[in-house]
């Protein structure tokens, strides 16, 4: 054990270090590579250090380096080193968090981040939190409270009898809704087309003036942080007309809320805190490993109502347990990689993580113009959208850009023009990873 243990992590510090020398995307002969491991399964053992050392020759050539400092596709941040090493010992204490005393390490440990998470963002004391899997888990918890919420309003018990014959939800979304929002929707059997949209504005913004008459079970679904502009909707605004009707607004801010703990962001989400529920990604902005969704909900007993489970052989009493709050039973230890990460950068370290990766975003909006470069959004966050003319000669570059390997980030359509999408999230971006990937976009461009 005490051997391979030491080998892996050998293998794991050599991939880390050398990730600055070689290319963000993988070569196609690291790709063409993965053949290799099509094979018949084994009929009998295999070394264990030869399996992990096979999976390194072959599978982290064929990694995309998004735990560099010159990944910008995705909303994707790297893993802090403390949180690469707690998740180690993670693996290794190998817990369920679903029970107390199943772990009381895990559940401790996630009571505490889910406090200090709540702070962090400005979410109301006494909202009760659940640590899933990623953001659109996190809106499909949050929502599925919702759901139950709205429908006990009118006289329906959803847990029990299910939306056959339930009373109509009306769900309003902004017209830049998230595809995990709309997924989520999809999986809670609200419908992914039956929608109502609203208008946005220029930088994707629902307006809250449009938001129209609210009757009946109704679910506002606002944003914080648009996947393309990184705006805020006015969460506020659109709280005062939906509270009005009793409807529940849900605030799908998978990297924007982290907005709430940057005193010189904050503004941007101003009014989020009085939703009546929250979806944020700590893999974002908190750069932990996968995986690491957030949902928050107000009313607890909605949130529990919705997700509790009963079995004579599950403990009872005692503060809730995290299987009450939670889509899954057998879960693992999420907290593990969110305390030592909370706990290493403090509220202050925080801060200067989301303001580092804002100002990041704003020196490359300012390269960009300086080329000659459309830059298509205000850049308030961390996102960029850059146009290098018509759409096929932005397509052109983008894949150009991905195929000369200093950087990766993506494609996107906004307003009905194509743009590379420039995202920057990651503790490891320094000022000179994002010189050379703007030199490298600016000459590839200009070829």
């Amino acid at each position: 054990m005490t051997e391979l243990l030491q080998l892996a992590a050998r293998l794991a510090r050599e991939y880390l270090d050398g990730l600055d020398a070689r290319p963000v995307a993988p070569t196609a002969a690291a790709i063409e590579a993965l053949a290799q491991l099509r094979t018949p399964l084994p009929e009998g053992p295999t070394d264990a250090a030869a399996v992990l050392a096979q999976l390194d020759a072959i599978g982290s050539p064929a990694t995309v380096a998004s735990a560099g400092g010159r990944f910008f596709g995705f909303v994707t941040g790297s893993s802090l080193p403390v949180a690469v090493g707690a998740s180690w010992l993670a693996t290794a204490w190998d817990q369920n968090a679903a029970l107390f005393t199943m772990s009381p390490i895990a559940v401790a440990l996630e009571r505490v981040v889910l406090e200090w998470l709540r702070q962090l963002l400005a979410i109301p004391e006494g909202s009760v939190g659940a640590l899933v899997t990623g953001g659109t888990m996190a809106s499909f918890t949050a929502l599925a409270a919702a759901r139950r919420s709205v429908l006990a309003r009118v006289g329906w018990n959803v847990d029990d009898d299910g939306l056959f014959g339930a009373p109509p939800i009306t769900v309003i979304v902004g017209d830049e809704v998230h595809v995990a929002v709309i997924k989520a929707l999809g999986l809670l059997g609200l419908g992914r087309a039956r929608v109502v949209r609203v208008p946005a504005d220029a930088q994707g913004r629902m307006r809250a003036s449009e938001l129209g008459r609210i009757d009946g079970p109704t679910i506002v679904c606002t944003q914080a942080g648009n996947v393309n502009s990184g705006a805020c909707d006015p969460v506020g605004a659109i709280c005062d007309a939906a509270h009005a009707r009793d409807a529940w607004v849900h605030v799908d801010g998978a990297f924007g809320l982290w907005a709430a703990a940057a005193p010189a962001r904050a503004a941007l989400v101003d009014g989020a805190e009085r939703a009546d529920s929250w979806a944020v990604d700590a893999h974002k902005w908190l750069n932990v490993p996968y995986d690491s969704g957030v949902a928050f909900v107000r009313d607890g007993a909605a949130l529990r109502g919705a997700m509790s489970v009963i079995a004579p052989y599950l403990t009872a009493g005692g503060p809730p347990e995290p299987c009450h709050a939670t889509p899954e039973m057998s879960r693992r230890a999420r907290a593990v990689e969110i305390w030592a990460a909370l706990r290493t950068l403090g509220r202050a370290g925080i801060a200067e993580l989301v303001e580092r990766c804002c100002v990041h975003a704003a020196h490359f909006a300012e390269r960009m113009r300086t080329a000659g470069f459309d830059v298509l959004n205000d850049v308030v966050l961390n996102q960029v959208l850059v146009s290098f003319g018509d759409d096929a000669r932005t397509d052109a570059v983008v894949a150009a850009v991905q195929r000369e390997g200093t950087l990766w980030c993506g494609p996107t359509v906004w307003h009905g023009r194509h743009a590379m999408r420039i995202s920057v999230s990651s503790w490891v971006t320094s000022d000179a990873d994002v010189e050379r990937a703007a030199d490298a976009i600016i000459n590839v461009a200009k070829q």
